[in-house]
């Protein structure tokens, strides 16, 4: 997952995500109604499973092997706070968000211009339909180059364009990005 993928998690976020892979599993088990055959089925494991995972018995309990550990990440990710990213995400397309980012620009203008690419921070505020061509993006299962080509579409016009009172012409290159983070709202 790279910096854009999980600056969009973060900003569709209003809690943290449990850390511990035993917070995790009671997460889980309190989505299913603690039903250990549900977070068996959905993690794809025998209950008997999770059950030693989740026991109080200190000599039953078994810890979850390293693909089961990032099967239960994946399950609490897709399950955590659902209604609450679903209205964030519709009030980011409506309203617009504010991009931060420390990454690399460069330009190809006409000539006499400079286009040495050189490390930027930029706080930008991005309107709604970037928002929806992001998420859009995003939901057909875009990677991270496409995510920067709609981003340095969208920072070119808004911050080194300002909204199309300035070089016209100029042409973005958005890369190395070090940081990114959205503010919704």
């Amino acid at each position: 997952m790279g910096q854009i993928e999980q600056g969009l998690q973060r900003a569709l976020r209003t809690r943290p995500v449990p850390s511990s892979t035993e917070a995790r599993l009671r997460f889980l088990l309190a989505t299913h109604r603690d039903s250990t055959r549900k977070v068996a089925t959905v993690l794809g494991v025998s209950q008997r499973t999770v059950q030693r995972w989740v026991t109080k018995k200190s000599g039953a309990r078994r810890p979850p092997g390293p693909l089961q550990v990032r099967a239960i990440e994946e399950a609490v990710l897709a399950r955590w706070q659902p209604r609450i990213r679903a209205r964030r995400r519709a009030q980011a397309e409506a309203e617009g968000f504010v991009f931060h980012t420390r990454a690399r620009f460069g330009f190809a203008a006409p000539a006499g211009s400079s286009d040495d690419p050189r490390v930027r921070w930029i706080t930008q505020d991005l309107p709604g339909e970037v928002a929806r061509e992001l998420f859009a993006a995003r939901d057909a299962g875009a990677g991270e180059q496409q995510q920067m080509v709609i981003l340095a579409r969208a920072l070119g016009h808004a911050y080194f364009r300002e909204w199309g009172r300035r070089a016209h012409r100029l042409h973005i290159a958005f890369t190395d990005v070090e940081f990114a983070d959205f503010s919704i709202g």
